[in-house]
């Protein structure tokens, strides 16, 4: 479950409709009932949080974001989408990792979910973090 303060529009999250989960964007909120909608590519319908759930950030989900990797020659990984930069010391360790934009540096000691790292990256740029977009 997301909870309910969490989710924005343009999120990307996973539904489970008769026992399947899969993955959707926020595309309208009603925040007098706390719902959301969703739009998986078929339909959209509205969701209760107990039906949301977060999608756990990887390398896989950072490269839908159009995100580029580099490693560097001390072994880290250096993902970079235009001036927005995610630093991991460890290669696949999303548990303790570096963002930053510009001069604003955040440091992250948990895994985060995919609509997590999309409300980091909209509060330190004030630009959505969409799939299939490239930076500018």
């Amino acid at each position: 479950m997301i909870p309910f303060h969490e989710l924005r529009i343009g999120d990307i999250v996973l539904i489970e409709y008769d026992g399947r989960r899969t993955e959707g964007e926020v595309t309208d909120k009603a925040d007098a009932d706390r719902l959301v909608c969703i739009d998986n590519e078929v339909q959209e319908f509205w969701y209760g949080p107990e039906d949301l759930y977060p999608i756990p950030l990887d390398e896989n989900q950072l490269l839908k974001f159009e995100f580029e990797k580099q490693v560097q020659a001390d072994g880290s990984v250096k993902y970079l989408r235009g001036p927005f930069r995610i630093l991991l010391p460890l290669k696949d360790s999303f548990a303790h990792f570096e963002m930053w934009y510009r001069e604003d540096r955040r440091h992250i000691t948990e895994h985060i979910s995919v609509h997590q790292l999309q409300n980091y990256y909209h509060q330190m740029t004030k630009v959505d973090l969409v799939r299939g977009v490239k930076a500018h």
